[in-house]
């Protein structure tokens, strides 16, 4: 971006700046003594953020900065959108407005070892048409741990920011963005002929400065930050951008997904490579992975470049083995790297699913694995009354994350690995997100340690603890379990139930504590003058969270069922449910038979809402929310889409299983859930089809036993669904 002749002129400006008496600052050539002052610290930034190599100190750049903020205030006139001083706006933003994306940000397929990049770069070769013994360049780069972001330039300025949201729209969130030096405020696209682009990238915080953070953050008695990533998503939706600069964000970018010209005509041909591409965002000022061959060397102290493009897969596999292998001295946290077929002609040839793009897969790192001991097992009580062994450790920091708590499931989890307190066991993050126990290391034992006793009675309520013959877990059945209660209430409020914002898990331990609630209809008449005076939250809190329960009323019927706490009964088929209903309390007079009529709802779900609905303490329950303003009856959220009513596969069931090829499992049902189908969760005398990947196992075997079901292929449901669409 600058020549060695630019950067000592700017340096040599930047020491003139900034021993000129401060009398000048306001003289005649206010505008050109802004102007350098933009241009030296946009430099620094750039030195700063982006090669991570200050040529001045920290107090050096906020006194050029302090000048700036001095000149634009005497001179309103002069302030301009990109100036660094307006990086962070005194605007807050109470919400996020959602934005589309100029192309969707699609996921990526993952792989896991050699045989999987293998099986990739043959699919590539297939798709391309390209001989089996030929090579593919790839781009290989790492996969950055952080918050995905879509930044929009036009005009070579910045327009806007967002998040990733669900790959078609997402947050904007501008403000928070600009204030990341990492990001110029503007970038020469318009010397390529390019009016607008949009770039994809990463937001991410260094270790080093991830520690600091929490280190301060200890100090003010705050909560800690569990990793570097929740510290970087969280701080791209803070509502006020200073709070967000605080944060230390830096931004990666590596992809050029967008670049047109003013009429609109897409100048992504202009670069061969997705290699090329990277280049020019590196020339422009962004933050860009360091190739192999650059100036930046080796990366950011590591062995081996950040980034490399390699002549063939066996490259591929080795460069990303050499990587999973030091990426605990890289500065940033990352989880694999990403594997991109380099020229841009082949990738159109590759192609799309609906899910990621057939030209690119991540290879993700194997879990992270720790040793550390059980120190005891404590059994907690979930909302259904399932009674949970969790495993109390040792701390251990696993995948920058302290862990110390972990579930062990069920008695014959335990059992069949032989866990006992007092062991040595290995656990992994399994997919660097769960904590999971791998084993017990029983050749440490040195006699000491105690076999896991299973309660017989509810450790809250002391009731007797069952176990159905058809689970694996004990069950406390005494619905006024005070444990039982409150994880009732914090479910009803949950996000995927009735979606309460300000009532989460701390919140409603403490009302209960108060006596402020009992059951879940004590949420809809909370006394909020009380509220208010209550410490920690005065009247805006208690104004917000009236609102929010307000909303929370009018919800559809869907969203109150499932948030029932009916065992077994998911989002999926409440919304079943809904659809046949006019008002909840219908359910009061359906017999087992009238859900067995449902196709995705099998005997045990039957019988457990049966149950629930001919119970007179639900049933007051209801009807004591109900007079409380919530509501019971169905709304047009609540019906079924008429295009899927009367789509090709309306009135039948269909289940996906195996590996598919063509399109993720997501996508599948999607596809036939829009075509009318039901989904179904298990294979039964009602489900009408069923879809066979690779690897098909049990369920393949009992549908071919039934004799009722219908076998497809993948490429059959594809083609029914097509033709019977054309048709």
């Amino acid at each position: 971006m600058y020549t060695s002749e630019a950067q000592r002129a700017l340096y040599d400006l930047s020491k003139k700046l900034l021993y000129t008496p401060q009398a000048d600052l306001f003289s005649e050539s206010a505008i050109e003594r802004a102007e350098d002052l933009r241009s030296v610290l946009r430099y620094h930034e750039w030195r700063y953020s982006i090669q991570n190599d200050p040529v001045i100190s920290d107090f050096e750049y906020d006194q050029l900065y302090k000048q700036l903020e001095a000149i634009e205030r005497e001179h309103p006139e002069l302030v301009s959108p990109d100036s660094p001083t307006q990086r962070v706006s005194a605007d807050l933003t109470a919400d996020f407005d959602q934005v589309a994306h100029l192309t969707p940000m699609l996921s990526l397929d993952n792989s896991y070892d050699a045989e999987d990049l293998t099986d990739f770069d043959t699919a590539v070769k297939k798709l391309c048409g390209l001989p089996k013994e030929s090579d593919v360049e790839y781009a290989v780069e790492p996969k950055f741990d952080g918050g995905t972001v879509a930044l929009v330039f036009e005009n070579d300025r910045l327009l806007r920011a967002a998040t990733r949201g669900n790959g078609e729209v997402g947050d904007e969130i501008t403000l928070n963005m600009r204030t990341l030096r990492s990001i110029p405020l503007q970038a020469a696209f318009s010397k390529y002929g390019i009016a607008k682009a949009e770039l994809r990238g990463e937001a991410i915080i260094r270790k080093d400065v991830f520690e600091k953070i929490n280190a301060k953050r200890l100090e003010a008695g705050e909560t800690l930050f569990a990793n570097p990533r929740n510290a970087a998503t969280g701080g791209l939706r803070m509502k006020d951008p200073k709070e967000a600069a605080i944060r230390g964000l830096e931004a990666f970018i590596y992809q050029l997904g967008y670049a047109a010209d003013a009429a609109g005509n897409s100048l992504l041909d202009k670069f061969p490579t997705h290699n090329e591409s990277i280049l020019l965002l590196g020339e422009l000022g962004f933050k860009t992975p360091a190739l192999a061959t650059s100036p930046q060397g080796e990366g950011l102290g590591v062995g081996l470049p950040e980034r490399r493009i390699c002549p063939s897969i066996t490259e591929v596999i080795a460069f990303c083995e050499g990587w999973q292998n030091q990426r605990e001295t890289y500065p940033y946290e990352i989880d694999g790297m990403v594997i991109k077929v380099n020229s841009l002609e082949l990738q159109a040839r590759c192609g799309y699913t609906a899910h990621h793009p057939r030209w690119a897969i991540a290879f993700k790192f194997k879990a992270r694995q720790a040793t550390t001991r059980l120190r005891d097992v404590e059994f907690q009580v979930g909302k259904t009354g399932a009674v949970t062994p969790v495993a109390k450790l040792e701390p251990v920091q696993l995948a920058g994350v302290t862990v110390q708590n972990v579930s062990l499931h069920n008695e014959e989890f335990i059992r069949s690995k032989d866990i006992r307190i007092g062991d040595q066991v290995l656990v992994e993050r399994a997919g660097d997100v769960i904590p999971y126990i791998v084993k017990a290391l029983d050749e440490l034992r040195d006699g000491r340690e105690r076999p896991v006793v299973y309660p017989t009675l509810c450790p809250v309520c002391q009731s007797l603890l069952v176990k159905p013959e058809d689970e694996a877990i004990w069950r406390c059945e005494n619905a006024e379990c005070e444990a039982q209660v409150v994880q009732r209430m914090i479910f009803h409020t949950s996000k995927h139930a009735m979606d309460i914002e300000g009532m989460g898990e701390s919140t409603i331990e403490r009302f209960f504590k108060l006596g402020w609630l009992h059951s879940i209809a004590d949420i809809y008449r909370l006394d909020y003058g009380q509220l208010a005076q209550l410490e920690g939250f005065g009247e805006k809190s208690a104004t917000n969270l009236q609102k929010a329960i307000e909303k929370a009323k009018q919800n559809p019927i869907y969203r109150l069922l499932h948030s029932l706490s009916i065992h077994h009964l998911g989002q999926k088929t409440s919304k079943l449910l809904a659809a046949e209903l006019e008002h909840v309390l219908d359910l009061a007079h359906w017999e087992l038979d009238r859900y067995e009529q449902i196709k995705d709802v099998g005997p045990v779900l039957a019988r457990n809402v049966y149950h629930f609905f001919h119970n007179e303490h639900n049933l007051e329950l209801l009807q004591t929310m109900e007079g409380l303003g919530v509501n019971l009856r169905q709304t047009e959220d609540d019906k079924k889409p008429a295009s899927a009513a009367e789509g090709p596969l309306a009135g039948r069931s269909i289940l996906f299983t195996g590996t598919l090829t063509t399109l993720t499992r997501e996508a599948a049902e999607a596809r036939a859930a829009a075509a009318g189908a039901t989904l179904a969760s298990g294979v039964s005398k009602n489900l009408s089809i069923l879809v066979v990947g690779e690897k098909a196992g049990s369920k393949l075997k009992k549908a071919q036993a039934l004799g009722t079901v219908e076998i497809w292929t993948e490429a059959e449901f594809l083609e029914r669904v097509q033709e019977e669409t054309a048709g």
